[in-house]
């Protein structure tokens, strides 16, 4: 597959990656120290860029790069573009991404939705309930608690992806700035690996013994650390490695080999 085509829609998609991860970061951060009203997630981010001056051009900016994240997303896990095979490894890691694809364009669906001004947010029907609607809820907690695997999974994908440095063979960094740009990455994939690997025990935990299935989110990891012990150093911690995966986001961007 000749990949050149779509080297500008994936480096825009990555960039647009970071955009949302910075703003999470940075609204984690804030809210320990109390000057934020935002939720620390991909929504939050959302709303927090909407509100600043050209708030909607900014987002229109940033549905297009989620589009672009969206088609590599699809063409990586679809069409191999990174060579994973069909091994059972390789099938996983390309059906993550693929969920990947279908994840960010759920999140760019409801962004075209609030610059349209038709979100329905503000009613407080979450997704989840609307499902409820139609399968019982004891088998909509279940699906719920398999979804909650699938994060978990997903986390220490992402915890072993940064420990062992995986991502360096698709980088091609330059030779004097590769070492503090590699920590920075492994910081960011490790701090990412710990989020949601929370919001997948959250998950799995409210689904199974709680029999909820009401969505979970990042905001829900940061509520989680806030009641542990030195939860508000851990909050700290997390919401510079989130901000950090923003940056590696921002790096995969400028350095990421796509063509093959």
């Amino acid at each position: 597959m000749n990949l050149n085509k779509y080297t500008a829609w994936a480096r825009m998609g990555y960039a647009a990656r970071g955009v949302i991860y910075l703003t999470i970061g940075s609204l984690a951060i804030l809210s320990v120290l109390g000057a934020s009203g935002s939720d620390a997630d991909s929504k939050g981010a959302v709303m927090t860029i909407k509100s600043q001056p050209f708030g909607e051009a900014l987002l229109v900016v940033l549905v297009i790069g989620l589009i672009g994240y969206i088609l590599w997303r699809a063409i990586q896990g679809i069409g191999d573009a990174d060579d994973h095979g069909t091994s059972v490894k390789g099938l996983a890691i390309r059906g993550g991404l693929v969920i990947s694809a279908i994840t960010h364009s759920l999140l760019c669906f409801w962004i075209i939705k609030l610059l349209l001004h038709s979100t329905d947010d503000a009613s407080g029907q979450s997704a989840s309930s609307t499902v409820s609607d139609y399968a019982g809820s004891d088998v909509t907690a279940w699906l719920v608690g398999l979804v909650g695997v699938i994060v978990i999974g997903v986390g220490l994908a992402h915890l072993y992806k940064g420990y062992t440095c995986g991502f360096k063979k698709y980088m091609a960094f330059p030779a004097d700035k590769s070492e503090w740009m590699t920590r920075v990455c492994q910081f960011g994939l490790l701090a990412r690996g710990v989020v949601w690997g929370i919001v997948g025990w959250v998950v799995l935990r409210s689904a199974i013994v709680a029999g909820s299935s009401d969505t979970k989110g990042i905001s829900d990891a940061f509520e989680w650390l806030r009641t542990s012990p030195f939860g508000t150093w851990l909050i700290l911690i997390v919401a510079a490695g989130l901000f950090a995966f923003g940056v590696y986001s921002f790096l995969e961007a400028l350095y990421r080999r796509i063509s093959k």
